[in-house]
């Protein structure tokens, strides 16, 4: 806990050009090397802050521009197995099974759907790492690559990292791939790159309905504090008790 104490206190000089990993091995190991750019805090304090998302699932489209922006700004595959956020659309029939797709993880948009189908109602779920409180994925892991930050976010320290798979395997959420270039595990990060500097991340930001709400638990002043307060929210797989901090408003019941 001391350590913990002192390294928040000489939090990284970051650059923006730095992966997740990285952004976490340079606050946890010291000041890093080059000239901060400019608009960039000196400091950052993992320990002041505790992030978390919340999605409106009446506001989401499907356009999939939270997808494409997650590509470019986290350099994930463009393989179309490969992602840390992705869309599905949910069909709920009059009668049947409720149809559930996600072409190329709604990174192009959704077509019309073949056929006809008598929908009762049809809607889009935005979905991605959940950042768990109680995150099977760390406590699986065999040599601590997988981890929880101060502030809240799970990462992957791809240089520990040795791809045996079993967080992907232990994650109830589908949110992880191994990266085909690095043979280690790929996920959301929260774009902490970009939230370490006092920005979005990038599916935040390019949303054009606004359906996607980022903000701290512990300020009452958040936009995020205020979504769950103005709004009945739900949480992915409740009953595993994995404790989610990824929040749906107006979530289906059909929605798994």
């Amino acid at each position: 806990m001391r350590r913990l104490g002192q390294v928040a206190k000489k939090a990284a000089l970051i650059l923006s050009t730095l992966s997740a990993g990285a952004v976490v091995r340079a606050i946890v190991s010291g000041p890093a090397s080059g000239q901060v750019q400019a608009g960039q805090p000196e400091k950052y304090d993992p320990g002041k802050h505790y992030y978390a998302m919340g999605i409106y699932v009446d506001r989401c489209i499907g356009c999939g521009l939270c997808v494409q922006a997650c590509k470019r700004e986290n350099d994930v595959p463009a393989e179309p197995f490969y992602f840390n956020t992705w869309v599905e659309r949910y069909q709920v029939p009059a009668s049947g099974e409720t149809v559930v797709a996600s072409p190329n993880g709604g990174h192009d948009g959704f077509p019309e759907p073949a056929g006809k189908m008598d929908a009762l109602r049809s809607f889009f779920v935005p979905k991605l790492c959940n950042h768990c409180d109680n995150p099977p994925c760390v406590q699986v892991c065999p040599v601590g690559a997988t981890f929880k930050t101060p502030d809240g976010v799970v990462l992957v320290d791809e240089k520990y990292c040795i791809g045996c798979r079993y967080c992907i395997q232990a994650c109830p959420y589908g949110a992880r791939y191994l990266d085909p270039r690095t043979r280690t595990a790929g996920k959301c990060t929260f774009c902490y790159q970009r939230i370490v500097r006092g920005l979005k991340p990038a599916c935040v930001e390019v949303c054009p309905t606004q359906a996607r709400v980022f903000g701290e638990l512990g300020e009452l002043s958040s936009p995020l504090v205020r979504f769950k307060r103005m709004n009945k929210v739900r949480v992915l797989k409740a009953h595993l008790n994995t404790e989610p901090k990824v929040y749906y408003a107006n979530l289906d019941g059909e929605v798994v």
